[in-house]
């Protein structure tokens, strides 16, 4: 399964912006010709990020059309399917540009809770002063 090396890939981009905090949540862009579903995506990643920072987090995966350009007759158009055909005359003769990247939009960061040293991660502490 491709997925594997998706979600690795994921989990590196993950881990670098993370800096050791804990990730409930990934926003990825996925080109279309990636060929990787939400599902697909995640349980390939709940798989490899065990033990990580990102152990339990979730994906959620934009798919990003693929740009076709059909040589027959000039018509350009947006697939989600890099295996589609031409929408305005059904040509096959197809130029393709785009559709395999894949970009970590954003992550969410599990709330903070105490931080010794932190002013701000000290409110509530019932040790501390008033």
């Amino acid at each position: 399964m491709h997925e594997f090396g998706i979600a690795e890939a994921i989990l590196s981009a993950v881990e670098k912006r993370a800096r050791g905090r804990r990730v409930e949540r990934a926003r990825v862009q996925a080109g279309a010709m990636l060929r990787v579903t939400e599902p697909m995506i995640n349980q390939a990643f709940a798989m490899i990020a065990g033990g990580s920072a990102a152990e339990g987090a979730h994906v959620d995966l934009v798919v990003v059309p693929v740009q076709l350009i059909c040589r027959s007759c000039g018509q350009t158009a947006a697939s989600l399917d890099p295996y589609a055909t031409c929408p305005e005359c059904g040509g096959i003769d197809l130029d393709m540009e785009g559709g395999d990247d894949l970009v970590l939009e954003s992550i969410q960061m599990a709330e903070a809770t105490h931080v010794p040293g932190n002013p701000g991660g000290d409110r509530g502490d019932p040790d501390r002063p008033a």
